[in-house]
């Protein structure tokens, strides 16, 4: 199990470090002004952090209301990352569109791509955490 601090440590450590990827990579892929994409970077991220809780809030008092439990089996956590992304995808859209006068078409595969990188990302961030960082073992893991 990780403590508190050592989750606090990688949630700061993966935002600052995608910040810091992201930001001249999407400004060059797209051809913003680094200014221009490293706000909308920082909104996005602060964005998906709270949608992040609001939408896991939701979902599980929906399980439970639903079928009184809120685990979640293997479908359901396909439906869960599926709508996730789906919902944070819109939810940004018109912002995305809005700060970098684009078409909400050149807005979509901009936010396509964003959502791509961070697949990657989190799994190469993960293992590479998890290989500085390794968890402590519990009596249960032993």
């Amino acid at each position: 199990m990780r403590s508190t601090a050592d989750r606090i440590r990688q949630a700061l450590s993966f935002e600052l470090i995608g910040i810091l990827i992201v930001t001249p990579l999407f400004a060059w892929v797209f051809d913003h002004p680094m200014g221009d994409m490293g706000v909308l970077v920082v909104l996005g991220a602060t964005a998906a952090t709270a949608w992040n809780y609001i939408f896991n809030l939701v979902f599980d008092r929906t399980l439970h209301w639903r079928r009184g439990d809120v685990r979640k089996t293997l479908p359901l956590r396909i439906i869960h990352a599926v709508l996730f992304e789906v919902t944070l995808l819109v939810l940004l859209l018109p912002l995305f569109a809005w700060w970098l006068d684009v078409s909400l078409v050149s807005a979509l595969s901009m936010e396509i791509s964003f959502a791509a990188f961070y697949m990657v990302y989190a799994f190469v961030f993960t293992w590479g955490y998890d290989t500085l960082f390794p968890p402590q073992r519990t009596a249960r893991t032993m």
